[in-house]
């Protein structure tokens, strides 16, 4: 008991910090959690400090993957911004609706499912955002809404890595995967058919929801169906083919109004020309083909992408060995002389140079940027960062030491604990765990990887099926999201948002709670 105290004490201060009534920012919370965890490791789990300091060390330059991302993502959508290409996108999204249940459900959710399926790494709500703001949503309204709706489809984001990826070291067949994934999909297409409506609420009013629940119900079913469909064959494919197809239903829905009430004062005859729109949404349409590109594996870029043999390495004393890879890839192995700590970067696989400074670049060409409007874009972008980096910084060394330790790490003493708490109950409590792992990582894919050994074990004991355990594990991780500490502060730094990280935690915990009621229910069905 007094491990399991211990181990969530750092989390709890966390969470009471950034929610309480005068809540410390991200960038103040963060490394105090950090601070407290590295006490507790080597303190009350008496590791030793040369490996409490390799291990945050380490967490340091992990954290590198969401900054870069970030910044990535804020390049991108200045360059639309000061390119003068985001007004030619607003102007066109006002002759698709004039109804702003439309513009949401859009880009929120259709928009934002195709991305997640192509790329996940907390890209979908730093792409939709920015857009919802630059169509008139309150900044913080259009976080919330992007942050809840980006669930239903992150179990199988960035190709299925999620699933395939996640729940590797289980060594699972075949069949055993998709049923993991079907099962997924089963919980999440429930869920669906509650928590986008909910993610409305933040932006919109119950009576403008109710006078337009067929158009939502139908955009979010084209999204549901083929990804529930594609799930009984596929763990890769079903979020960004369905996602696909959704955005194209809803598109169409929006524009001939089906289900949905016209704006009063909307011109349905106005046009904007398709070459024009075509060009001014390069950024948007480009980055998605650049990810789908690089995703899918029967391409074959993406192994080139990803590939670690190295090329060359150097000793870099007792920090470490540093490793260059043929993909560029960067790697470092015992930090400070431990075995088996580290950290690797990939560079071109990470959704930061390829695809957001890649088509950044491009678009300042296509768009004859001069040098002026381009230093615009490098001086807001490189000045939005300084807090946010300070706050995921903090974030990744938190992960870093809660994960280490193998089955006495902090996070497996939590979940095997409330594991043993709830008995039976762990149908209910599996999809929570997964929340947890994504809440403290900020990766559905790391959550499989800390708690899926234990989701298995704990299903056995209890008697439980063991797909759908790991099914919940999951679907916890994908809802995990709306609360994920490093996608907050991130998806508030795209948008411009200073100082709100526990105002979004407060609003977006509930969604998930009521998430993972549906989870528990549909669960307790299947076993």
């Amino acid at each position: 008991m007094k491990e399991v105290l211990l181990a969530l004490g750092p989390i709890v201060v966390l969470v009471i910090l950034m929610t309480k009534a005068h809540p410390w920012p991200a960038y103040k919370a963060l490394p105090f959690a950090a601070f407290l965890m590295y006490l507790v490791k080597t303190i009350g789990f008496e590791l030793e400090a040369n490996v409490a300091n390799a291990v945050a060390f380490s967490g340091v330059f992990q954290a590198m993957t969401p900054i870069l991302i970030v910044w990535g993502a804020i390049f991108l959508f200045s360059t639309m911004e000061h390119s003068g290409a985001m007004d030619v996108i607003r102007e066109m999204l006002a002759t698709i609706t004039g109804n702003k249940i439309g513009e949401l459900m859009i880009i929120a959710w259709a928009f934002a499912f195709l991305v997640e399926g192509a790329s996940g790494f907390g890209t979908p709500a730093a792409l939709a955002a920015p857009i919802l703001v630059g169509l008139g949503f309150a900044p913080v309204r259009a976080a919330l809404i992007c942050l809840v709706m980006n669930s239903v489809p992150v179990s199988f984001g960035a190709v299925g890595t999620p699933t395939w990826f996640g729940y590797q070291s289980l060594e699972l067949s075949h069949e055993m995967m998709l049923e993991i994934g079907a099962k997924s999909a089963i919980i999440h297409g429930v869920a669906a058919l509650v928590i986008p409506v909910i993610a409305l609420r933040f932006a919109t009013s119950w009576k403008e929801i109710r006078q337009n629940i067929v158009f939502i119900y139908l955009s979010i079913l084209s999204c549901v169906i083929p990804y529930v469909g594609l799930s009984f064959i596929s763990y890769e494919f079903p979020t960004i083919i369905g996602g696909l197809i959704g955005l194209v239903i809803t598109v169409v829905l929006a524009r001939y109004n089906i289900g949905l009430q016209k704006a009063e004062d909307f011109d349905s005859e106005k046009r904007v020309p398709a070459k024009k729109i075509i060009k001014a949404a390069f950024p948007l349409w480009g980055t998605v083909v650049v990810l789908v590109v690089t995703r899918i594996k029967q391409l074959g870029i993406k192994d080139m992408l990803i590939d670690m043999d190295p090329i060359f390495s150097f000793q870099l004393g007792s920090l470490g060995e540093i490793s260059v890879a043929r993909s560029l890839a960067l790697s470092m192995n015992g930090v400070f002389g431990v075995d088996g700590v580290g950290w690797q970067f990939k560079t071109l696989y990470v959704p930061s140079l390829i695809p957001f400074i890649l088509v950044s670049l491009v678009s300042f060409v296509i768009f004859r940027m001069d040098k002026n409007q381009c230093g615009k874009v490098i001086r807001e972008s490189a000045g939005r960062m300084h807090l946010p980096a300070i706050a995921l910084f903090g974030a990744l060394i938190l992960v870093e030491l809660l994960r280490y330790g193998g089955d006495e790490s902090c996070a497996a003493v939590i979940g095997s604990s409330l594991a043993k708490v709830l008995g039976p109950g762990w149908k209910f409590g599996a999809s929570f765990l997964g929340a947890l792992g994504s809440f403290f990582s900020g990766s559905a894919t790391v959550s499989a990887m800390t708690f899926g050994a234990i989701q298995q074990n704990a299903a056995i004991s209890l008697g439980l099926a063991p797909a759908a355990v790991l099914a919940s594990q999951s679907v916890g991780a994908s809802m995990g999201n709306m609360v994920c500490i490093h996608n907050i502060v991130a998806v508030s730094t795209v948008v411009g948002l200073h100082h709100h990280e526990g105002y979004i935690l407060k609003r977006t915990i509930w969604p998930m709670l009521v998430y993972g009621l549906i989870a528990g229910l549909v669960v307790s069905l299947m076993t």
